[in-house]
């Protein structure tokens, strides 16, 4: 099993990065793969080092204007270098068996809604998780339970994004996953 993980390329709170670590070097020890953005910087790099610290296999994809710019992590066993970010997601989908986003700015929540929109859609029938460390995502998951109460957002939806603590919990909520229904469906040609 392979878990695609989105995470911020700056390295916040001392918290963040010690939670971002911890759950690493976890999924590493219970033999899960870990692909991710391929950077050396922020939680980014601190998810690849302690993975690969415990052993664990650490897939890495990133765009080549990164490359140039000096963030790929030099370290890694596999590094698929991409031309472009939408070809960065989409490698990483195709790599992974689950998605999940640590603490992260712009970015982490546009590669988290991508993935959690695409199984929306019935592009894949993927869990898709966030990692919530001392609370980072409760306003976003506040933003969304609004979403659901104005009529956005069907409740079943929200109730299979997971709202986890750690990786053991992650991994309880994958084998336990049950994806919903696809948004939109043809009507019968009866």
């Amino acid at each position: 099993m392979r878990v695609a993980v989105f995470t911020g390329s700056h390295t916040g709170p001392a918290a963040h990065a010690d939670a971002a670590a911890a759950f690493a070097t976890d999924l590493a020890r219970a033999g899960v793969g870990i692909v991710y953005g391929g950077g050396n910087v922020g939680l980014m790099g601190v998810v690849a080092d302690a993975a690969l610290a415990a052993g664990g296999e650490v897939i890495g994809v990133i765009p080549q204007h990164l490359v140039d710019d000096e963030v790929a992590h030099a370290g890694l066993p596999r590094l698929e270098i991409v031309q472009t970010m939408h070809e960065r997601k989409a490698v990483m989908a195709g790599l992974s068996d689950a998605f999940v986003a640590l603490p992260g700015a712009a970015g982490t929540l546009e590669e988290l809604f991508e993935a959690w929109t695409w199984g929306m859609l019935g592009l894949h029938a993927k869990p898709t998780a966030l990692v919530d460390v001392d609370g980072f995502w409760q306003p976003l998951v506040d933003q969304l339970r609004r979403m659901v109460d104005d009529g956005y957002l069907d409740a079943a939806r929200l109730d299979a994004l997971g709202v986890v603590h750690d990786a053991a919990e992650l991994l309880r909520f994958v084998e336990g996953y049950e994806h919903p229904a696809r948004k939109w469906t043809a009507p019968s040609s009866s």
